[in-house]
This record gives C-alpha cells, structure tokens and sequence, in this order.
C-alpha cells in the first residue's frame, strides 16, 4: 500500500512538473512570437558583448521600451551618441544589455561558488551574497565600458583634429570649396572617428541637408568645445561672406597648440602619478635590498 501511495505521488510530482514546464515554454513561446523583427539593414552591428548575448537582449528591450521615461531615454540617447552607438544600440536595448549582463555575471558567481565548496558546507547566504556581488558588477560594469568608450574617443578625437583641418585647409587654399576639401581629407586621412564624422557630414549634404545644418549635427554629436569652435568659425566666416583660408589656418593652429599643451601637461602629472608606486613597491625593494646584508652581518656579529 505504502509503495502505491509513493508511486502515485510520484506520478502526480511528474505529471504537475512537466504541466508546469510545457506552459513555461508555453509562455516563453508567445512572449518571443509577439517581439517583431528589427530591421538593422541601415545600422552598425551592435559591439561583441551586446551581439554574444543580442537573443536574450533585443526580445527584453522591446518590454523594457515602453517603462523607460523619456528623460531617461534622451540622457541615454545623448551618451550612446557621444559613444558612436546611436545607430547600433536604443537605449531600451542598452538597458537591456545591462540587465542580462548582471544576471550572466550572477550565474556565474554562483557556480564558481559552487565549484570551490567541494564539500557543500558553506551556507547558502554566501551563494547568494556571491550572485549579488556578480549582479551589481554585471549591472554596472556597461557603464564602465560605455564611459572609457567615451573618454578614448575624445582622446582620439582631439588627437587626430589638428591633421584633418591641416588637410582642408590645404585644400580650401589650393582652391577647392569646403565640401571638396572635407572629401579630400576624407579620402586621404586615416581611419578614425573625425574620419567617419567628416564623412558623415558629406553624406546628410549629399542627402539634402544644408552644409550649415550638416555641421552643427556634427558638433551636437561630438560634443566637444573644439569641434563646437571650428564649426561656429566656418559658419560664420560662411554668411560674412569671408575667405574660408584663413579662418581654418587660425583653427588649424589653434587645435595644434591646444594639443601641444595637453601632452605638457601629461607630461608634467607623470612624475606625480608615478610618486604612490614609487613610495609603496619601489622604495621598499631598494631599502630591502640595502640593508638585508647589513642586517645579517650585525646578526651573525652577536649584536
């Protein structure tokens, strides 16, 4: 009797579990079938992370859209345009990207846990202390990455400057009008974000926009009081009427001063930056090394 009991209950266990997984897939089927296609034909590829985990992102971020508000969805918008994101990943798709980032790193956590308590007598707090940690560091660690994105593409942004307006500016002076020379600098100049941002501009002029307005999109995208300068300067030199030449020789000089002054400046916050390794590695060792033989011989004298 005993053993019936316990098969029909384990049968009823059966039966209740695989009810409850075939309407979890159920659920998940339809969830997925009512997400629509995204038509990427006229984006960039989202970067590696984002694209290793994109099945799980881009279904999330179509139910994450409609809860961001919209003050939130600009400032991020604003941060993936300063990134040069805006035409690979939404902001509901980066929020998402978040998302699935802390709950990886989490699953992680815990098995790696799991892994180094062979003998399972850890309690289960530190299972989920350890999940919370990775969550938080997943959830936060995009950000990082978005900012570093951001600082290393001003830094090669201000860095590459100077060259391309030398190059238009050789141009405009050997006659070519605005336009040409940017395509000049274009086709000569190396790859990189001025670069692509130049090229941009030619294709929303070859598209119909004003060359004003191409420029001052440039500059909203960029963000950068070099590149806000060297538009207003055209524009300006542009409805006065003036030569091109030297407005963009003055900026041209300028942004190569400018760049002049900020590798000083690293320069001179280098032997301060190297001063904390120097007090706590260096020092040391060098002190160690010095007076470890006079240390042994006052031992091996008795004193």
């Amino acid at each position: 009797m005993n053993n019936d009991s316990s098969f029909i209950v384990l049968t009823l266990i059966t039966v209740v579990t695989g009810a409850s997984a075939a309407l979890f897939a159920w659920w998940l089927a339809k969830v997925l079938s009512d997400v629509p296609d995204e038509d990427r034909e006229y984006k960039d590829p989202p970067p590696a992370g984002f694209r290793l985990l994109w099945p799980l992102i881009q279904p999330l971020s179509f139910y994450i859209e409609p809860w961001m508000g919209d003050k939130t969805t600009k400032r991020q918008q604003r941060k993936l345009m300063n990134a040069g994101l805006e035409y690979s990943l939404s902001p509901a798709q980066f929020l998402a990207g978040r998302l699935v980032c802390a709950l990886c790193t989490a699953l992680f956590f815990s098995l790696v846990v799991s892994l180094l308590d062979s003998h399972r007598s850890w309690a289960s707090s530190v299972y989920w202390q350890a999940a919370l940690a990775g969550a938080m560091g997943g959830f936060l660690y995009p950000v990082l990455w978005l900012n570093d994105r951001i600082a290393a593409r001003k830094t090669e942004l201000l860095k590459s400057l100077p060259f391309f307006l030398d190059i238009i500016t050789l141009c405009v002076e050997a006659g070519l009008n605005l336009q040409g020379a940017m395509a000049q600098a274009v086709a000569k100049g190396p790859k990189g974000i001025m670069r692509a941002e130049f090229l941009r501009v030619l294709r929303d002029i070859r598209a119909g926009k004003q060359r004003a307005e191409a420029l001052r999109n440039m500059a909203a995208r960029l963000r950068e009081p070099a590149i806000t300068a060297f538009v207003q300067a055209v524009i300006q030199a542009e409805s006065m009427g003036m030569s091109l030449g030297p407005v963009l020789r003055a900026q041209a000089d300028h942004r190569r001063t400018e760049r002049f002054l900020r590798a000083e400046k690293k320069a001179m916050e280098a032997p301060v930056k190297m001063l904390f390794p120097l007090i706590a590695f260096i020092f040391p060792c060098t002190f160690l090394i010095l007076f470890f033989p006079i240390v042994v011989k006052f031992m091996n004298s008795g004193l």
